[in-house]
């Protein structure tokens, strides 16, 4: 049945009305997921909470082979996170205090509320060459499911050794 007369009008203008609230539920949809994408950046960008330090200690050198020194690296983590990465820079100093070689070195993982052991060797220098070790670098520290995060502040360092560990 075809309306005819003065109502026939109405019918586009009704049209009219639902393709209006058609965009508008639609705008409002985009809108709300722009603030969702928003908001999640936003929580990505903000680093996790740190509960307490990472403590890094040297605990004690040993003879290697080859006139190399191995050192024995205890991670007390006390941050309430997991490292999935955890790349740490060192230089060695000599007994004269001169830099004698650079050493990167990857410690991850690291978990949470544990004690973790991690053995490293510095190559063709003398444990009882070294008169300090200087944390100087943290290539990479990123927390699981997490972005990259500036981890420098709540290590806390200790030595056991004749030899400082030093930031």
């Amino acid at each position: 049945m075809r309306i005819a007369g003065p109502r026939a009008p109405w019918r586009g203008v009704a049209a009219a009305i639902a393709v209006a609230a058609i965009t508008v539920g639609s705008a409002a949809a985009q809108d709300a997921a722009t603030t969702a994408v928003q908001t999640d950046a936003a929580a990505a960008a903000t680093p996790p909470a740190v509960a307490g330090p990472l403590t890094v200690e040297l605990n004690k050198f040993e003879d290697g082979e080859g006139g190399g020194c191995r050192a024995f690296f205890l991670f007390r983590n006390e941050t309430g996170l997991t490292l999935d990465a955890f790349e740490m820079s060192l230089a060695i100093l000599d007994r004269e205090g001169v830099i004698d070689r650079l050493l990167t070195i990857d410690a991850a993982p690291i978990p949470v509320a544990r004690t973790t052991l991690k053995l490293f060797e510095i190559p063709q220098t003398a444990c009882d060459g070294i008169s300090e070790i200087l944390f100087h670098d943290l290539a990479a520290c990123r927390p699981q499911n997490a972005d990259e995060m500036a981890c420098f502040d709540f290590i806390d360092l200790v030595s056991r050794t004749s030899a400082p560990l030093v930031k």
